[in-house]
């Protein structure tokens, strides 16, 4: 049941009934949500092993804090509000780490081939030198098929932001693989058909989903 049809129901409905209802559903919607809510503590976090930790500490605070979520309102921004502000919190006093981030290619589709294993390494590689807003705005987009209005929803931002976010994170990605950031590399790694130079549209699209902020 859609969001807007399931809280003009529970408006009709006895409190005792209301109260019961918003459990189940808050819960519902909690579980539902968790695998998305690994992705995008995978944008932020960029290491695997503190995932879990940061989506226990998400949701733990999501539960302490129910009584404050409206039902009908978009429950995937109220959720990653919570997971971002807990990883800003979290993060407080200690130096973010770079490094490649082996968890975004189980977010990503694995390709067949070596020659695609080259290169998608170099752009996981690449998407952890982002900054957190942009790599989770774009692996929202490109991974999860949100739309910019969910995306703008989710991080507390204007539509236009979101866009800007996506389209700078492409195009910085887009200068790092061509190497015209500053020194272009002197042996270019292989390039398949998959991963076309000067695009980072290989990121894999989801049906229906945008494709590019400029677009």
């Amino acid at each position: 049941m859609p969001l807007d049809t399931r809280a003009r129901a529970l408006a009709r409905s006895p409190p005792t009934l209301i109260a019961g209802e918003v459990r189940r559903s808050f819960a519902d919607d909690l579980v539902a949500l968790l695998p998305r809510l690994r992705i995008q503590a995978l944008a932020l976090t960029r290491n695997h092993s503190d995932v879990d930790d940061l989506v226990q500490a998400a949701v733990t605070s999501a539960l302490a804090a129910k009584a404050s979520f409206t039902p009908g309102t978009n429950f995937g921004a109220w959720m990653y509000r919570i997971l971002r502000n807990r990883f800003l919190s979290d993060r407080r006093g200690t130096h973010d780490t770079v490094g490649l981030d082996d968890a975004t290619a189980d977010a990503l589709q694995r390709p067949a081939s070596q020659e695609h294993d080259i290169a998608l390494e170099e752009l996981h590689a690449h998407l952890a030198r982002l900054s957190p807003d942009q790599r989770t705005a774009l692996i929202m987009v490109s991974v999860q098929g949100l739309s910019y209005q969910d995306v703008a929803d989710a991080m507390g931002c204007a539509v236009g932001t979101a866009k800007c976010r996506v389209f700078r994170a492409r195009r910085q990605l887009e200068l790092w693989l061509l190497g015209t950031d500053g020194a272009r590399r002197s042996k270019p790694a292989p390039v398949s058909a998959g991963v076309r130079r000067g695009t980072t549209d290989s990121l894999p699209q989801v049906a229906n989903g945008p494709r590019s902020a400029a677009a």
